[in-house]
C-alpha cells in the first residue's frame, strides 16, 4: 500500500512540475492566459498529492501498533478482547 501511495504522489508532483515547465517554456509563446491557467492547475495539485500520500488504506492497521508502554498495551488488549483479563 505504501509503495502505491508513494508512486501516485510522485506522479502527481511530476505532472505539477511538467505543467509549470510547459506553461512558461512553451505555452506562453502562444497564449499567456492558457499558461496562467496551467499554473493555477499546477498550484492545486500539491495539496491533493499530500492528502493521497498521507491517507491510510483499509489494510493499514496503525491503531493496532503497540504504544511502547507495556501496561497501557495490556490494558488496551484487554479492552479489545485480544487477551484475557489481567491476573
Amino acid at each position: 500500500m505504501y509503495a502505491r501511495r508513494r508512486r501516485v504522489y510522485f506522479v502527481m508532483m511530476g505532472v505539477c512540475i511538467a505543467l509549470f515547465v510547459l506553461a512558461w517554456g512553451v505555452v506562453r509563446l502562444w497564449s499567456v492566459p492558457a499558461a496562467v491557467g496551467m499554473c493555477v492547475a499546477a498550484m492545486v495539485i500539491p495539496p491533493f498529492a499530500a492528502v493521497v500520500a498521507n491517507r491510510r488504506g483499509p489494510d493499514d492497521r496503525w491503531w493496532d501498533d503497540p504504544s511502547g508502554d507495556p501496561e497501557s498495551d495490556k490494558w488496551w488488549d484487554e479492552l479489545d478482547g485480544r487477551k484475557g483479563p489481567r491476573p
